[in-house]
């Protein structure tokens, strides 16, 4: 969808009353390895930015333009990194609901109402929000926060992959390719794996493995 829609979809719910807009998305839900992010962007009402649309619909080269325009653009924004022993702990679901509970808490001025990409409102949350079906790519606030998650995340995966060379952080960014999956099968998981999802859980259960490569 083109830049200027998302922000007309923002400006309607300016239009019926809360001036002050929060967009909140996460990035890394469906990763075997890695954090899971989560953001919350109060963007200013314009200029619109150009090529603003959902990160997923954007090349990494893209997603790194626009996060500095973004940051530059937004009366306020907040990043949280939730742990892969987190996300093992809690489960996903929960994992990002702190996320998203860590990021609008972190934001420095207070939103009006926070729209939430997806169809789960955050639950302990105390402000007024709203779920937004694939809210990425209808709304710039949540586009906005879409991209600050996910530029945030493949930088994280990007300073792991000098770790655990073996596994591709850097291109797959922790998500099941075959690669990942076939070098998880030879060496087991890394720290940064997690433990609680299937692939991973599997090559646990299935016996010893050579060590991970420095």
């Amino acid at each position: 969808m083109p830049a200027d829609d998302l922000y007309r979809f923002d400006q309607e719910y300016r239009s019926r009353g809360p001036a002050i807009l929060a967009g909140v998305d996460e990035a890394g839900r469906g990763c075997w390895a890695g954090p899971l992010v989560a953001a919350a962007v109060i963007l200013k009402t314009g200029p619109v930015l150009a090529g603003l649309n959902d990160s997923k619909q954007l090349t990494a080269l893209q997603r790194e333009r626009l996060f500095g325009l973004i940051i530059e653009q937004s009366e306020a924004y907040a990043v949280s990194v939730i742990s892969p022993a987190v996300v093992d702990e809690v489960n996903v679901l929960q994992a990002t609901f702190i996320g998203m509970r860590n990021a609008l808490a972190g934001l420095s001025v207070r939103p009006s109402l926070a729209l939430i990409d997806g169809n789960r409102g955050i639950p302990a949350y105390a402000g007024p929000q709203k779920t937004v079906i694939r809210g990425d790519a209808l709304s710039a606030s949540i586009a906005a926060a879409s991209i600050l998650a996910k530029v945030t995340r493949d930088r994280i995966m990007h300073e792991e992959h000098p770790k655990y060379p073996v596994y591709s952080f850097d291109q797959n960014k922790g998500y099941g390719t075959a690669s990942h999956r076939d070098a998880l099968n030879r060496y087991g998981p890394c720290d940064i794996h997690r433990r609680s999802y299937a692939p991973v859980k599997e090559c646990l259960l299935s016996g010893s493995r050579p060590a991970v490569p420095a």
